[in-house]
């Protein structure tokens, strides 16, 4: 399988700043590395992204992550293997990327204020972008049919 074309990141340099930019900001924020893997996993398993499921499950092998608590992410309400953070990490997480038709407030009072009794505002911040970021890749690497086993830097 090829890509359709070369990622837009690639083709047009300055965006590839910019994103490096963002990236060094989430590094500034304190957010686990682990745990911004987690949530990218999770958000690119919604969105369908072959590309980012692999590279998220590769990095969380790399980091020594157990392969139960990886496989477990899809699922993670019914699993052990997350603690309370990382689960009130992983509601955001679905309710960010879940926005479309939504009928109701995609983010609740209730939801955000479960989030931020686990972090402060710089992680919460680095939440925020590591979600948003990944659903921005996401929506290229669908669009462009970015093959799985794709490594990028």
């Amino acid at each position: 399988m090829q890509a359709r074309m070369t990622n837009p990141a690639y083709v047009l340099p300055g965006a590839m700043k910019g994103i490096g930019g963002i990236f060094q900001a989430i590094g500034e924020g304190g957010l686990r590395q682990e745990l911004a893997e987690i949530v990218g996993l999770r958000t690119s398993q919604i969105n369908g992204c072959g590309a980012c499921v692999h590279g998220h499950t590769v990095n969380l092998r790399k980091a020594g992550v157990s392969e139960e608590r990886i496989s477990a992410v899809a699922a993670w309400r019914h699993a052990p293997f997350f603690s309370d953070a990382e689960r009130a990490a992983l509601k955001l997480t679905e309710a960010v990327t879940r926005l479309a038709d939504l009928s109701e407030e995609p983010v609740p009072d209730a939801l955000w204020d479960e989030v931020a009794d686990h972090f402060d505002e710089k992680e919460l911040s680095g939440l925020i972008l590591t979600v948003s970021l990944t659903n921005m890749f996401n929506r290229i690497n669908t669009t462009i049919q970015e093959p799985v086993g794709t490594t990028w830097g």
